[in-house]
């Protein structure tokens, strides 16, 4: 793993200190990881959501479509 070093103002530094210490960061390193894969997390799902908002339409999605989506979530979800 590689090692980088910010500098930060007094007011964000303590504000990263109030974090690391309310929500059970061992390490305010471990809170900005966090902050990064939340970021890239929403990129992610930014780029799917233009995806398909240029996508071409499919057609109206009727009862027995949502019925398999919610299948194939809960099977998702139960691993």
């Amino acid at each position: 793993m590689g090692t980088m070093n910010i500098s930060l103002p007094d007011a964000l530094r303590d504000f990263v200190a109030t974090q690391v210490e309310q929500h059970g960061y061992g390490t305010s390193s471990e809170y900005v990881r966090e902050l990064i894969r939340k970021e890239q997390d929403r990129l992610r799902l930014r780029d799917l959501l233009v995806q398909g908002a240029s996508s071409a339409p499919s057609g109206r999605a009727g009862a027995s479509y949502f019925k398999s989506l919610r299948k194939r979530v809960r099977r998702h979800a139960r691993g």
